[in-house]
């Protein structure tokens, strides 16, 4: 549910690992109708999933990322996810698990400093292809009925990497929702824990990009306009997302997670192979 990627190397650098061009941002994307018309379904969705329909959200940073630079467009959403985190962490903020997020957020943090300090070297349409392979796999075992369908106890040890995983992921590629979801599904805690358990957790990891952000300088005026102008309808769809989860049956609930991270998965697979492929 993250939504930015961190690079600390030097600026030629930064935009030859990233397939950035020399050229300047964008300064004009407000009079854009090209950009209101990624922007509005992007901030839609990031709106889904901090309220709790965890994984939409991630397809807002390639959306905008069609038209700006991908830095660009993390840095212009990164404020947006913070405010709506604050909504959505006093919204769930009795609705956590503390045995999962005191296992979870070290790993994040893990996963955040690790990314950070591979960025430079790690290509993001690697990561996104083992993410989307390890999210599918998942999915399919779990709708063959290989796993037990009673619930099942999580693991120190198996929090710790797939918090690390999540951190790493999100980090690099806006994809942290599948590892923190492989490791909280089969848990089968109830509904409402398990949003406001997802809320709180990226909710840490987007605090954790905020000083890398700052010291790439990737914070500008026309950027902070543009997410002042985005707002509104940010944490409108936010309190959708969390009027939506709270009527929606818990089974349904479940069967919607899966298929979410499911079609997550196969586009994850699509982006990152067709570039590793190069078609």
């Amino acid at each position: 549910m993250s939504a930015l990627r961190v690079v600390r190397v030097a600026p030629a650098l930064r935009r030859a690992s990233i397939g950035l061009s020399p050229a300047l941002p964008r300064t004009d994307v407000l009079t854009d109708p090209l950009f209101l018309l990624v922007a509005i379904p992007a901030v839609t969705f990031l709106g889904l999933a901090k309220g709790g329909f965890s994984g939409v959200g991630m397809v807002a940073t390639p959306l905008l990322a069609l038209i700006l630079p991908p830095l660009q467009a993390a840095a212009i959403l990164l404020p947006i996810l913070l405010l709506q985190d604050v909504i959505s962490v006093w919204v769930y903020r009795r609705d956590f698990s503390t045995a999962n997020l005191k296992v979870l957020i070290p790993g994040g943090a893990l996963g955040v400093v690790v990314a950070w300090a591979l960025a430079a070297y790690v290509s993001d349409h690697h990561v996104r292809f083992a993410i989307g392979l390890i999210g599918v796999v998942f999915v399919l075992n779990a709708w063959l009925g290989r796993v037990p369908t009673t619930a099942k106890p999580a693991t120190t040890p198996a929090g710790l990497f797939w918090g690390a995983v999540a951190g790493f992921t999100s980090t690099l590629s806006q994809a942290g929702s599948p590892p923190f979801q492989v490791y909280v599904l089969p848990q089968r805690l109830p509904k409402m824990t398990l949003v406001g358990t997802a809320a709180i957790f990226f909710a840490a990891v987007n605090l954790m990009k905020v000083a890398p952000y700052f010291a790439l300088g990737q914070f500008s005026t026309e950027g902070l306009v543009t997410t002042l102008a985005l707002t509104p309808l940010a944490v409108a769809t936010n309190f959708l997302g969390i009027w939506l989860v709270q009527r929606t049956p818990t089974e349904l609930f479940y069967r919607i997670a899966y298929v979410l991270v499911f079609l997550i998965c196969l586009a994850l697979l699509w982006q990152g192979g067709r570039h590793i492929l190069g078609i």
